[in-house]
């Protein structure tokens, strides 16, 4: 990305970041852009959502979200992130976020947060969904893993059609520690 660039229009987002904008029917997902740094890091900084993660930490440090907000906007970056923005239908600007880290072999890797203020509205439901039936990488197989003390996320992933794959755990930051996990699959097309 050059210097100077502005990422304020949506335009622009998506020829600079090659990342499509989604609509449904409550909100558009949208590249992310440096003015999203602020409610980011109000939203994760609220522990419940950090603990919901395997990398946000908790207290997050001055600039994470900002450094965050950087690595979304790379023209080098792995993962695509998608701001859930609600500001064309009279709800908030940034409701969360959801995200697809290519791995190898057309497969990706599917992530979400909502905040907390607006769980159980079927908000995550509805971008994951649509993240799906988008399929902006063109994989063949997305993969997603939510903790075992979050069942909320799994019926997310399981109304937007992925399938139980086993149990593991993994590193969470926030929580300084080792947490288990449920894995799950998604066969596209």
């Amino acid at each position: 990305m050059r210097e100077g660039t502005r990422l304020d229009d949506l335009a622009i987002d998506r020829d600079v970041l090659n990342q499509p904008v989604i609509e449904t029917e409550r909100f558009v997902l949208r590249p992310l852009r440096p003015s999203d740094a602020g409610m980011i890091a109000h939203y994760t900084a609220d522990r419940r959502i950090a603990e919901g993660t395997r990398a946000i930490p908790h207290p997050l440090p001055p600039g994470a979200s900002e450094a965050f907000v950087a690595r979304a906007l790379s023209e080098k970056r792995s993962e695509d992130v998608w701001a859930i923005d609600g500001s064309t239908y009279k709800l908030a600007e940034l409701l969360g976020v959801v995200s697809l880290t290519r791995m190898e072999g057309d497969q990706s890797e599917l992530g979400f947060w909502i905040g907390a203020g607006f769980w159980n509205t079927g908000f995550a439901t509805e971008a994951v969904d649509a993240v799906v039936k988008a399929n902006p990488h063109n994989s063949r197989t997305l993969f997603a893993e939510v903790f075992q003390d979050n069942p909320g996320s799994a019926r997310v992933l399981t109304n937007c059609g992925f399938v139980y794959l086993g149990d593991a755990e993994s590193w969470s930051v926030a929580r300084n520690s080792r947490v288990p996990t449920w894995t799950y699959l998604r066969k596209m097309g």
